[in-house]
């Protein structure tokens, strides 16, 4: 029987540790057989799952990985859901997907059982699910099957559906293999939220094809994270520019003797890397000051996995996203529809490889007009500059980039207008030097209503996610609008 390669590798390095947490080790050889066991439950007595989504809720660690893989060995699609999602989001995200199952930890459970229950999904707590003592029949599972449904905002008030086969997973992780030369003797702290592309193929997918060790954290947690560095136990380190912020900031409040051990565990890192949002130039040379390494970094996007990247060995400069990966093509088009071919000339970031996804899910009319002859229309513009491509920022005044996430400003207005106060709403990104860029709200209020932002944050958490709620709030008596009546975001954004 023919094996996922993902799969295959994995035979490959049997013995070896894929994961350690404080004493506890897991071996590839446990990730193989969890996986098949809990494959065979998924499946109960039908042959194959027929690319039947099945969605999940589940911390890093093993039985993340675990469950993700028996979802592919049983010829599932896996719907990865978000860990800080609200019950709207998440009840969204169920019915869009159109998810047969639910797999959640008994620890989170709560937080699907009763969406479970009204959207009549079949809810399997992976704690309660026992190895069977015989080694199950899986199926085969061609490569050009769907895999992977991720959501991500857009210029839309909802998020949408990026599906990705076997084959665009397996191309993206073997570009980075190749670019960032992968080992088996690699060690990586694995922090970032695991329903989003950095965390799954950058961080876990590609450290285990390569058979390295992943020591997961349940959240970014600065201490511990700097504890463990100074113990030197990771050679490679991925994040967003938002922790490396934090980062510099508790390194700076340590006592002198304190510091040099944390600084030296990421002095002998053989690679560090910086993506999902813009990497200020002078973050990027803060950090080189501290701790010696010239952060990597790179650019990508959902519906693309990596598309281009400072190099490995070469110059890394500050504020630019590099050259393409192996296997990506890119052009840039200008506005007026040509293709760019001068320096210093803008264009749109267009994509095409074997990496990049094939529709978006229950959106063909959306998933045409995303392509042009056959590129994907990132809607980011970029320069190139010298052989290396510097990104502009968004076509789009809709998408907010706020610590390493893509948020949809129409998504949020959509439920602040929810709030019995608010009667018209504006909400755009405005720079912050931690965050990137931070959601702000601008809000028209309702005859002889009040609204702080202490109250507005409170009454959203059980609405949005951590990261989309606003993190400044101005009052106006009217919003900017252009002579069609339209709200100009630019004006709004002057508000603050």
């Amino acid at each position: 029987m023919e094996e996922l390669t993902l799969i295959a590798r994995a035979r490959s390095h049997a013995d070896a540790i894929a994961l350690r947490s404080g004493p506890d080790k897991r071996s590839y050889n446990e990730l193989l057989e969890r996986s098949a066991f809990l494959a065979a439950a998924l499946l109960v007595d039908a042959d194959d799952l027929s690319e039947a989504r099945v969605a999940f809720l589940l911390p890093a660690g093993f039985d993340y990985i675990t469950v993700q893989w028996a979802i592919w060995r049983a010829g599932g699609v896996v719907v990865p859901l978000s860990l800080s999602a609200t019950e709207p989001e998440l009840e969204y995200t169920l019915s869009d997907s159109q998810s047969h199952w639910v797999v959640a930890s008994r620890a989170l459970a709560d937080k699907v059982e009763t969406l479970c229950q009204r959207l009549d999904l079949r809810l399997l707590i992976v704690d309660d699910i026992q190895s069977a003592r015989q080694q199950p029949r899986l199926p085969t599972v061609a490569t050009r099957r769907r895999a992977m449904i991720l959501y991500t905002s857009g210029t839309t008030s909802k998020p949408k559906g990026v599906v990705t086969t076997h084959a665009n997973i397996q191309s993206q992780i073997e570009s980075l293999i190749e670019a960032w030369d992968w080992q088996a003797t690699d060690r990586i702290p694995l922090f970032l939220p695991l329903h989003h592309i950095h965390g799954i193929i950058n961080v876990m997918s590609c450290a285990l094809w390569s058979g390295a060790v992943i020591e997961p954290f349940p959240h970014f947690h600065v201490d511990a994270i700097l504890d463990r560095v100074a113990e030197r136990a990771y050679t490679v380190f991925m994040a967003v520019p938002t922790i490396y912020v934090k980062l510099i900031q508790a390194l700076e409040s340590l006592p002198e003797a304190d510091r040099a051990g944390k600084i030296a565990g990421f002095t002998g890192m053989r690679l560090m890397v910086s993506g999902s949002a813009a990497l200020p130039a002078s973050v990027h040379k803060q950090w080189t000051a501290l701790t010696g390494q010239r952060l990597l970094e790179r650019y990508g996007m959902t519906e693309i996995g990596m598309a281009l990247s400072n190099p490995y060995n070469g110059e890394r400069r500050p504020g630019t996203v590099g050259q393409p990966l192996p296997g990506v093509e890119i052009r840039l088009k200008s506005e007026h529809g040509e293709v760019v071919t001068s320096d210093g000339e803008p264009g749109e970031i267009q994509v095409r490889g074997a990496g990049v996804f094939g529709e978006y899910w229950n959106r063909p009319e959306v998933t045409a007009d995303s392509f042009e002859e056959g590129w994907f229309r990132t809607g980011d513009m970029a320069v190139l500059e010298d052989g290396y491509f510097r990104i502009m920022g968004r076509q789009s005044v809709d998408i907010i980039k706020s610590g390493g996430y893509k948020l949809s400003a129409l998504e949020i207005e959509a439920t602040l207008l929810e709030h019995p106060a608010i009667r018209e709403c504006a909400v755009v990104g405005v720079p912050d030097d931690t965050w990137g860029e931070a959601v702000a709200v601008a809000a028209v209020l309702r005859d002889d209503a009040e609204l702080s932002l202490e109250s507005l944050r409170s009454w959203c958490r059980d609405r949005l996610s951590t990261y989309k709620i606003p993190k400044q709030l101005v009052v106006v008596v009217d919003l900017p609008r252009n002579a069609m009546g339209k709200v100009t975001k630019p004006a709004a954004r002057e508000l603050f």
